[in-house]
């Protein structure tokens, strides 16, 4: 008797809306249960404090990882002036606490002006970038404080969305590579008193949106096959890029 075939392995790139305190793994692992296949990576990782866009690719859909992770990112955030972390976010030990003058709108533009266009970006030590084959944050953890290469970066758009100080809302839009923890660390400092990142949401990579994506808590009860639906094949995912 002809043993009946496997059903053929989904391929394709599945949107997700990352929600606060998961890693980008933990949305994989979860992907991968539910859908009850291994082949599945991610794009651009987002820090358990981040929320909003990551893209799942699944199946054959991997191959196209490294394009979709070289595309530009569009973010919405809030940061908190006069005070610096470890980590350059709200997770991070407390180093230092500076006041915060009486900033107006000209000194905050001008501080966000010096981070526009082309710029390095020193990669900060907890992040996923590997010194030696070993990620960052895993060396920070115990202690240890390396040479990182700065890295060039590029801003092509940003707007201040509202300011009630000590908090700042902005939007920005950059390249791959953009730690938008530093961005936020290096304008704090720009302006005299420091600063860490309160909140971030992702709200575009490349063509893709998060207004199309689906929740966490959607992908926790669905069945495959409503997960499989939401999934955009490779040839949507040619016509989007405009490949």
């Amino acid at each position: 008797m002809k043993p009946l075939s496997a059903p053929a392995s989904p391929d394709g790139v599945l949107l997700v809306d990352k929600a606060e305190g998961m890693t980008s793994h933990d949305v994989v692992a979860l992907a991968r249960r539910q859908l009850g296949t291994k082949k599945i990576g991610h794009c651009g990782t987002l820090d358990p404090i981040a929320t909003g866009l990551l893209l799942l690719t699944v199946g054959r859909g991997t191959k196209v990882q490294d394009l979709l992770m070289s595309e530009d990112k569009e973010y919405v955030g809030t940061f908190v002036l006069g005070v610096t972390t470890a980590t350059q976010d709200r997770e991070g030990a407390v180093i230092q606490q500076r006041p915060v003058p009486p900033l107006d709108e000209n000194q905050i533009r001008a501080a966000f002006e010096k981070f526009r266009g082309d710029f390095y970006q020193l990669p900060p030590m907890v992040s996923a970038k590997k010194h030696g084959g070993v990620p960052l944050y895993k060396l920070a953890r115990e202690g240890k404080i390396v040479e990182r290469e700065p890295r060039l970066v590029h801003v092509y758009r940003y707007t201040i969305d509202q300011v009630t100080l000590p908090e700042i809302d902005f939007t920005v839009l950059c390249s791959k590579g953009f730690y938008v923890r530093t961005y936020v660390h290096d304008i704090g400092e720009a302006l005299g008193c420091g600063g860490h990142l309160k909140s971030l949401r992702r709200t575009k990579s490349g063509r893709f949106d998060v207004a199309n994506a689906i929740t966490v808590d959607e992908i926790r009860n669905a069945t495959p096959d409503q997960i499989l639906n939401r999934m955009l094949s490779l040839p949507e995912v040619s016509r989007m890029r405009g490949a």
